[in-house]
């Protein structure tokens, strides 16, 4: 059910409704820790299908949580940007690319609209444009893809992190030889 739920939500990984993203906030609205209508991006015929998964009365989105607007996408002015990959490390669905003293650019075509690289950015080079064209937007299953799969690197290199300090710890203390 929750995977089902989470599969109604637009991949935007925004937190907007008070979640770490799409799926721990299908989480609780299965638990009954949210209410259907606190996300912003599904906007009023978004929370519609949900209720109508759940079987549920529809509501009206609450507007403490955000407004809905329509799609947008992050754009750099890349004349300003000065590389520090903070908005790199802020898109949930690795849609800037660039690197550490280098400007950095948006693949539009992946860009969910989440708004999470914005406030990160030191110089403010960062702004939200509407989509000319809605219908090029990522679909919410490509997007949850993206997702998906940039935690599972993120989780990768972590444990390959802790096991090169791991390594590193040990030849410290002389219990690893350099062979």
């Amino acid at each position: 059910m929750i995977e089902a739920l989470n599969n109604l939500l637009p991949q935007t990984q925004c937190g907007q409704c008070g979640f770490k993203g799409c799926r721990p906030y299908a989480e609780a609205i299965v638990s009954g820790e949210a209410d259907i209508n606190q996300c912003p991006p599904s906007g009023d015929s978004g929370i519609a299908k949900i209720a109508e998964f759940l079987n549920v009365p529809t509501k009206l989105l609450n507007t403490q949580f955000g407004e809905h607007k329509s799609k947008s996408v992050a754009v750099i002015d890349e004349s300003q940007c000065i590389g520090c990959v903070k908005c790199i490390a802020a898109c949930p669905v690795d849609a800037i690319v660039g690197s550490a003293k280098f400007m950095h650019t948006v693949i539009t075509q992946e860009c969910t609209g989440c708004e999470l690289c914005i406030a990160p950015c030191p110089i403010d080079c960062i702004s939200m444009q509407p989509l000319e064209n809605p219908k090029l937007a990522p679909s919410n299953s490509h997007s949850k893809k993206r997702y998906e799969t940039r935690l599972a690197r993120q989780e990768k290199e972590a444990i390959e992190k802790t096991e090169r300090l791991r390594l590193q710890k040990e030849r410290l203390l002389g219990k690893v030889s350099y062979s």
